[in-house]
């Protein structure tokens, strides 16, 4: 069996870039964020922040396989803004992260190239200027003993260093671990070979 990966690469903190274009000022913010809901109040606050700024474009991509993505345009020529900044966010391999470029308009108009230009730079910048990290997906497994196990099932916790999320201790026990994703099913299997011990993915 091929071991998929289980890590991905995401921005350690939030981030910021600049680029400027015959007097167009392009302000790209690039955050670390894990659900939908975070995206919609960064979006929110930059455009209330921002609020004589001419665009708030942007882009997203969530989830360790990178499937849930979004990039949007904000009243820029179709194409010109979202997706150069979805672009940088894919060039460079990330996921949990959004990208918001603002634009203060200078007047003179870009054309498409010089809009397409802009926003690549600007998100390029807030990725340059991120630390980039990675980071390890990790299963939750909720393990169900009774006391006498206790020693059985803290020897596997032990053996394997496993991070304990959240714990119950009384006559029925149950500990949440944190488990790196290509070892859930061997650290299933350990705790399934101890009788009265029972184990659930949430």
């Amino acid at each position: 069996m091929t071991t998929q990966s289980d890590t991905y690469l995401t921005i350690e903190n939030a981030s910021e870039g600049l680029f400027k274009d015959k007097g167009s000022k392009f302000i790209a913010y690039a955050y670390p964020v894990s659900t939908e809901e975070e995206i919609k109040d960064h979006i929110a606050r930059l455009k209330k922040e921002h609020h004589n700024a001419r665009h708030h474009c942007y882009a997203w991509r969530l989830g360790a396989e990178k499937k849930l993505f979004r990039a949007n345009d904000d009243g820029e020529p179709s194409s010109t803004a979202g997706k150069p900044i979805l672009g940088q966010i894919q060039a460079n391999d990330l996921t949990n992260i959004l990208i918001v470029v603002v634009r203060y308009f200078g007047g003179t108009l870009l054309g498409v190239s010089g809009l397409i230009n802009a926003y690549r730079e600007g998100a390029a910048e807030a990725i340059e200027n991120a630390v980039i990290v990675e980071k390890i997906v990790e299963d939750i497994i909720k393990v169900d003993f009774d006391y006498l196990n206790m020693n059985n099932v803290m020897k596997v916790i032990k053996d394997d260093n496993l991070n304990q999320v959240e714990t119950k201790f009384d006559l029925n026990c149950t500990i949440k671990l944190a488990v790196r994703q290509n070892d859930t099913e061997r650290i299933l299997n350990k705790f399934n070979d101890i009788i009265g011990v029972q184990t659930e993915i949430l």
